[in-house]
């Protein structure tokens, strides 16, 4: 069993929308503290561009085998266990490479050109669903409700039960909490098991029906002999739906309070200038996908940082502070979305765990905001909301569980 770091014992902040805003604590981290060791958590924090990529893909020096981690995902019953055979996150080249192209049979080209179709339907459903309404909740309307049914869609199981999928990959994903251990611990074995159990009967019944989803691919997936159980499948798909739902829905919500209360000039520039959203995608990936992190353990004393790091020491990159880097991004605590490297972000990670699922996040972000902009010329804030009471903890950081909006259709 892993030890579970508490990240909120490094970073200390003293609310939601400080953690939703953590600028000032990059910024300080960056100028004054660029590598430093953390006491009450007994871990390295790397916060520079260069130090981060180093530490992400030189696994000569810094492993992602480990016994004490940030990461919190899954549960610790039977049924919440991760599947071996796909188990990257903690695994290093050779044997990251065979588990990673078991895996990546759900995720080829052509699994995604076969999928934008699909996605464009789905957007385009919960965009006619909200009518002619002047407000609308972005995130329960619509950021939230995408990236399930589109999950859903491609594992090719009903998304008439996408609300199910939320609430338990919200529970799965939930960060590690000190204070309430036992209580998130307890949350997370109840909608494992629930899950395990709704999902199995489907991959047996789409072992004699294969169709074109994710579960018929990882049936058919093949890798020197290697293949899949019905158990490992539900297995994998808990952490396929985790990484597709989490992800996005974070990007595409917080794209949106972006354009609401960072500038309120870039959604009409958008809207009137399609060819920025790619960029502007990019840019919402580095400036506000607020806590992207990732932990590994040193293999052997080494100094290749500047700091002496003993064998077995943790080394936590914060891949969303190395994103406000300014050697490699001018002026980086501003959105520009014409910003030309804005590419360059590490959210997604570097090196042999370059995040896996990086296309279909960034598809559905594409269309999602391409469509968005096709119904509503015009988004305005709604008077009197209050940041600190429509967040929550997840995965990455604080996350929006409502946005109200403001709309004008076009």
């Amino acid at each position: 069993m892993q030890e579970i770091i508490a990240l909120a014992d490094i970073t200390q902040f003293r609310s939601r929308s400080e953690e939703f805003n953590p600028y000032d604590w990059y910024r300080d981290k960056l100028q004054n503290e660029p590598i430093s060791y953390n006491e009450a958590t007994n871990t390295w924090n790397v916060f520079r561009y260069d130090d981060v990529k180093r530490v992400l893909s030189d696994y000569e020096y810094f492993s992602s085998v480990r016994t004490r981690t940030t990461i919190s995902v899954g549960a610790d019953n039977d049924e919440g266990r991760g599947n071996d055979k796909i188990n990257t996150i903690n695994a290093d080249p050779p044997e990251h490479r065979k588990r990673r192209s078991l895996l990546s049979a759900a995720f080829t080209p052509r699994s995604l050109k076969l999928w934008e179709p699909r996605i464009h339907e789905v957007v385009r459903q919960l965009l006619d669903e909200m009518g002619d309404a002047p407000v609308i909740d972005v995130v329960k309307d619509f950021t939230g409700a995408l990236p399930v049914i589109v999950m859903a869609d491609l594992l090719g199981v009903p998304s008439k039960d996408r609300l199910l999928f939320k609430e338990w990959v919200d529970t799965l994903f939930l960060p590690y909490n000190k204070d309430k251990a036992a209580e998130i611990g307890e949350l997370k074995r109840k909608a494992a098991t629930e899950y395990y159990t709704y999902l199995f009967p489907y991959i047996v019944q789409k072992r004699s029906q294969l169709g074109d989803d994710i579960i018929s691919d990882l049936i058919q997936a093949d890798v020197e002999g290697e293949r899949f159980t019905d158990d490992e499948i539900v297995r994998t798909t808990m952490f396929l739906l985790g990484a597709g739902v989490e992800t996005t829905s974070h990007l595409l919500a917080n794209s949106f309070y972006s354009f609401l209360y960072d500038n309120d000039q870039v959604y009409g520039e958008v809207r009137a200038n399609r060819e920025l959203v790619p960029n502007t995608v990019e840019e919402m990936l580095r400036y506000r996908f607020n806590i992207s992190k990732m932990d590994r353990t040193v293999k052997q004393d080494n100094n290749v940082l500047g700091v002496d790091l003993k064998k077995g020491d943790v080394v936590v990159a914060w891949m969303s502070a190395a994103n406000m880097d300014e050697q490699v991004f001018e002026d980086p605590f501003t959105v520009n979305i014409h910003r030309p490297n804005a590419k360059r972000h590490l959210t997604f990670g570097n090196g042999p765990h370059f995040c896996m699922g990086a296309p279909l996040a960034r598809l559905e972000a594409n269309i999602g905001l391409e469509l968005f902009m096709d119904y509503f010329e015009m988004i305005e804030p709604v008077p009197g909301f209050q940041l600190e009471e429509n967040l929550t903890p997840s995965a990455a950081g604080q996350g929006l569980v409502s946005l109200p909006v403001r709309v004008k259709r076009a």
